[in-house]
């Protein structure tokens, strides 16, 4: 036998997949599911809990860095500095209404 380890379920050279790019996701399925279990919110966790919320923070992500990106481009900037996530965040009704008690640094 050799001294790396030989899991029974995956043919010999094959890479295994994460449940994020089985998703399609780019936010991490598994460390997600790791903080549900480990944050005493419920006994047990489902197997689609955490694609879902990971999908969920995924898209509010991107919602969020769009409307930055827009901002940072209105003030003729190629970086996105706090001060655009504030406007983004503060010019959108719905992510004002979602994060309208947040504080963000700099912003």
């Amino acid at each position: 036998m050799s001294g790396g380890k030989s899991g029974g379920k995956s043919a010999a050279g094959a890479k295994s997949q994460t449940r994020s790019s089985k998703a399609g996701l780019q936010f991490p399925v598994g460390r997600i599911h790791r903080l549900l279990r480990r944050g005493n919110y419920a006994q047990r966790v489902g197997a689609g809990a955490p694609v879902y919320l990971a999908a969920v923070l995924e898209y509010l992500a991107a919602e969020i860095l769009e409307l930055a990106g827009n901002a940072a481009r209105d003030n003729k900037k190629s970086r996105i500095i706090p001060r655009h996530l504030q406007l983004a965040i503060r010019n959108d009704e719905e992510l004002n209404k979602l994060l309208g008690h947040v504080t963000i640094a700099q912003g």
